[in-house]
């Protein structure tokens, strides 16, 4: 019962990163949008200095207004897709906590699901970056190159699978075929 105990503390703590995590990408969606609002009312009307804020952004910073929208958008890509592992991440651990063990088939299918997810919404927020960054740079003038890495996740999906099927594996065994598979 020790080891059970230390599981079910591991799961708590994730649940918790995980709603920080969630939290956190809600609050950076709503400054990437404010930030863009911001930039569109005030880049070439306030001064700091007497100098506009968009000046400020090409001798200080080496980027041009049109880039830093391109930078604000892969941003609100960027807190859309963790938001959406970190509530599946999140779902997962209550699931778990719930339950009181992870050996049960749909919380196996459930780290399935999230191990699938871990690997495949970074690439899609990468293709959307690239196809808005795209579209961008057509529409705007200017706009300078904008490299966003998102380091897939390949291997801790990879994890995430073969671990639900040692959970599958044990609910199994202590016969946890419970009705939600």
């Amino acid at each position: 019962m020790k080891t059970i105990s230390k599981i079910q503390l591991l799961s708590k703590i994730g649940k918790i990163l995980s709603k920080i995590t969630y939290i956190c990408c809600i609050v950076g969606f709503f400054l990437c949008v404010a930030g863009i609002i911001s930039t569109i009312i005030g880049a070439e009307t306030i001064t700091i200095g007497g100098v506009t804020i968009e000046s400020i952004l090409e001798t200080e910073a080496d980027v041009n207004v049109n880039t830093l929208y391109v930078m604000l958008v892969a941003g609100i890509i960027i807190c859309i897709g963790e938001a959406v592992l970190a509530r599946f991440a999140e779902n997962y651990f209550k699931k778990e906590l719930k339950d009181g063990t992870p050996f049960t088939l749909s919380g196996a299918k459930s780290m399935m699901r999230l191990g699938i997810l871990t690997m495949c919404i970074p690439v899609i927020v990468e293709i959307l970056i690239e196809i808005a960054y795209i579209i961008m740079k057509n529409v705007l003038t200017g706009v300078g190159e904008v490299n966003v890495d998102m380091n897939i996740s390949f291997g801790i999906g990879i994890m995430f699978i073969v671990t639900s099927l040692i959970c599958r594996y044990g609910a199994e065994q202590l016969g946890n075929k419970d009705t939600n598979n």
